[in-house]
């Protein structure tokens, strides 16, 4: 029998009864993994999110789970063995949502080749070392690929190519992970969480913090605890400002930004990386399985990014711009033999990394992602830094520091349980797979919930949105058992849907508010104006850097 709840009503209800050991302001993946390694050494934790959970930068990544081949190369080892342990026990932990993923790296020849073949010498050597600091766990070591082999993989590789590496990392939905944490934080440990609830402020006794406001639907609750933990990303310093009355300016956003593109226009197996000529920087290229689970099926994308860039603007909405297409079209455009352009991108995601301000580098791309956690004068723990691969790692020293501040382990608690904790879903995801992959890899073990449904009703087995390998059982999942609330919670992050093609999922809306709006009680109005909302964001996201207007899934 599950120990907590995920209905946000039920977790309404708790939010306000007693005092906390631990709150935890913010419902990223950061966030998530405290509140499951508090929960799980026994510590009555809650968690509030502003929006929705992994509504920032969580469901706004790369989506690898990965050492960082680049920060080896720039001699920082620890972080690249530390990351790469983190993986091994990701790939351990949640191996339905976390999976093994080849890498390319192609080599050119020429005078307009991209990386001189000294530094590609030099690159292998790196990825020795990449091997025996963390890839030699997963049996796999990085092999250098004849010209013919490498184009087995993609196809679409210029001509000038000579050779390759492929290594191995791994991959993940940043946004599924982020939710399957709190789920087994909330289900398997008690932990009490809630989205849509902003902080409005903090509450202090004696210069300490002592909890939170909480803005839940228009009602002001006051969630009393011992110890709060800042885990906001981005918007950190706003929330140390409640405590510190100053802003501290201690973080320093960079951009990233993602394009989709049809697969058949790239038509990679595997993932690549593609150096950037103009920046000396470097691009990942990944394929996205379609509807069966396999790539290159139908309604398989390729993803391409990242940028790297200084970011100043709002931080609630980061956007891709007119540069930034162009900058990772020209980067693919300089590799392969076809063309890509604005016609071909399917859908954008922006998003911030919350990095560690250095005032000694100019550059974003130079800044550590390791991850820091200090404590307030008023005793507000704050965690910063990180990525998404070492979010667990994070967690388990911001939990350290509560646990100080709490005077020791309080009766009845345990040390640190997530290096070896499964997530929910873990359990039987292989025999999911052999029925369903694209299920088995969303779900695990729990998919037999959405199986059941389609059984129950066949036509939620129909496709949520044309093309996509997303079903209607998924989106009532999403409201039933997985706390979404907006048209936006479904298609944005219970679904990859907008990701994959934001126009297709734009003209579905209406239907997915149709099928989902009775489980939430909309009235015709609501249902409007959660469509209303959603098409506007979508057509923000397409007019800032000018796209074309798609019709449908291009090649799909």
């Amino acid at each position: 029998m599950p120990l907590g709840s995920f209905d946000r009503k039920e977790n309404l209800d708790r939010l306000s009864v007693g005092t906390y050991d631990v709150l935890v302001v913010g419902g990223g993946i950061t966030g998530a993994g405290v509140a499951l390694d508090a929960a799980s050494r026994g510590l009555r934790t809650a968690l509030v999110e502003r929006d929705d959970f992994a509504s920032g930068t969580s469901s706004k990544s790369s989506k690898l789970v990965h050492g960082g081949l680049r920060y080896l190369q720039n001699g920082d080892v620890r972080l690249v063995y530390e990351a790469l342990r983190e993986r091994q026990r990701l790939l351990r932990n949640a191996p339905h949502l976390v999976k093994v993923l080849p890498f390319l790296i192609p080599v050119f020849t020429g005078k307009g080749g991209i990386i001189p073949r000294q530094v590609a010498r030099a690159l292998g050597s790196a990825m020795w070392m990449y091997d025996l600091t963390g890839g030699l766990r997963i049996g796999r070591v990085h092999r250098r690929l004849p010209r013919e082999r490498a184009l087995t993989h993609m196809p679409t590789l210029d001509e000038r190519l000579a050779w390759a590496y492929l290594y191995y990392d791994a991959q993940a939905d940043d946004a599924r992970l982020t939710l399957t944490v709190l789920r087994t934080a909330a289900l398997d440990h008690g932990a009490t969480v809630v989205n849509h609830a902003p902080v409005t402020g903090l509450v202090t006794e004696g210069g300490q913090v002592r909890g939170a406001r909480v803005d839940v639907d228009g009602d002001e609750v006051e969630v009393r605890a011992r110890v709060v933990v800042n885990a906001t990303g981005v918007w950190s310093d706003e929330v140390r400002a409640l405590a510190e009355g100053a802003h501290p300016s201690s973080i320093r956003p960079a951009k990233g930004i993602h394009i989709t593109v049809p697969w058949e226009k790239v038509r990679n197996d595997i993932a690549a990386v593609l150096p950037v000529r103009r920046d000396r920087r470097s691009i990942f290229v990944v394929p996205w399985p379609g509807e069966d689970g396999t790539i290159g099926g139908p309604g398989s994308v390729t993803y391409i990014g990242t940028t790297d860039t200084d970011y100043d603007g709002d931080l609630d909405d980061p956007q891709c711009t007119a540069e930034d297409v162009a900058y990772l079209l020209e980067a693919v455009n300089d590799a392969i033999t076809g063309t890509l352009t604005e016609h071909d991108v399917l859908g954008t995601w922006a998003g911030l990394r919350p990095l560690v301000s250095d005032a000694t580098s100019s550059r974003t791309a130079d800044l550590s992602r390791r991850h820091r956690v200090t404590v307030s004068d008023s005793g507000l723990v704050t965690v910063t830094g990180g990525k998404l691969t070492t979010y667990r790692e994070m967690a388990e020293d911001t939990v350290d520091t509560a646990v100080r501040l709490l005077g020791g382990r309080p009766r009845g608690t345990r040390r640190c349980r997530t290096r070896s904790l499964r997530l929910r879903g873990a359990e039987g995801w292989e025999e999911v797979a052999e029925e369903d992959r694209h299920l088995a890899e969303r779900y695990g073990g729990e998919a037999r919930g959405v199986q059941a449904m389609i059984e129950a009703d066949p036509s939620l087995g129909e496709p949520l949105v044309p093309g996509l390998p997303y079903r209607r059982a998924e989106a009532l999942y999403a409201v039933r058992y997985e706390m979404a609330t907006t048209l936006d919670d479904v298609l944005s992050r219970r679904t990859r849907a907008r990701l994959r093609n934001r126009d297709a999922t734009a003209a579905a809306a209406d239907e997915v508010a149709a099928l989902v709006g009775p489980e939430l009680g909309w009235s015709d109005e609501d249902r409007a104006a959660q469509v209303a909302a959603y098409r506007a964001s979508s057509e923000r996201e397409r007019q800032v850097p000018d796209l074309p207007r798609l019709g449908a899934l291009a090649g799909g």
